[in-house]
């Protein structure tokens, strides 16, 4: 059955965090080659990867959303591969009511009634809470194209009016493009995204820099889109 996801949520026993368990998807065979699985980065190296994120600094589109947002005053943001949590801290600092959703969350935060977490994968989400606020922060270009475009599809149906997006896409010039359980755009496909949204901010990087893996070319659009009034 598809995720439904009730921003009530449910009390987590141990870490009095309103957590919800996602259920499998129709389109989730559960096994790997599924819609929007990634075997370049299988589920050892995420949980390695965001024990070492706990103590980075909140990331630079992050705290761009927040500044064009202003204080979150209990509306609800999203955000979309949280991992360890460290920009749905920087969330729920700011005020907002977040929904924080990973495959495999790794979050280490005090309870609190603003924060619900629902444990899915991209490919079973098949709606969102109407939001003010999507962040997903280098977390969408890891699923199939045929995945990113319903998914993508169901961020934008979220959006409240007046509702931001903002996100990390790879480009077709990124190390890993041509791998096809991955997500890589061209500029226009970028662009494409927020057609009938007003771009609020747009960065492009494309050059060689470090990753969690090992040095890479980098190839990466940032966007901050919002919806009309």
């Amino acid at each position: 059955m598809p995720v439904a996801i009730d921003m009530k949520g449910v009390r987590d026993s141990g870490r009095s965090i309103r957590r919800i368990t996602a259920f499998a998807s129709r389109r989730s065979s559960g096994r790997r080659g599924r819609i929007g699985a990634v075997t370049r980065h299988d589920d050892g190296h995420w949980e390695t990867y965001n024990a070492r994120q706990r103590d980075r600094p909140v990331r630079d589109l992050c705290r761009r959303a927040l500044t064009l947002t202003g204080p979150g005053a209990g509306r609800t943001a999203v955000d979309l591969g949280c991992g360890a949590g460290r920009e749905t801290e920087a969330l729920l600092r700011a005020g907002w009511r977040v929904l924080a959703v990973d495959r495999g969350p790794a979050l280490d935060i005090p309870a609190n009634d603003l924060l619900t977490v629902l444990a899915a994968g991209f490919e079973e989400l098949d709606g969102l809470p109407p939001a003010d606020l999507v962040y997903a922060g280098y977390a969408l270009p890891y699923q199939t194209r045929e995945s990113f475009d319903r998914l993508w599809t169901v961020i934008r149906s979220a959006l409240r009016p007046g509702g931001r997006v903002a996100v990390d896409v790879f480009g077709v010039h990124d190390s890993w493009a041509g791998d096809p359980t991955g997500t890589y755009l061209t500029a226009d496909e970028a662009r494409a995204l927020a057609d009938g949204l007003t771009i609020e901010h747009w960065h492009e990087v494309d050059a060689p820099g470090p990753a969690f893996s090992g040095p890479k070319h980098w190839h990466t659009f940032e966007l901050i889109a919002r919806r009309p009034q």
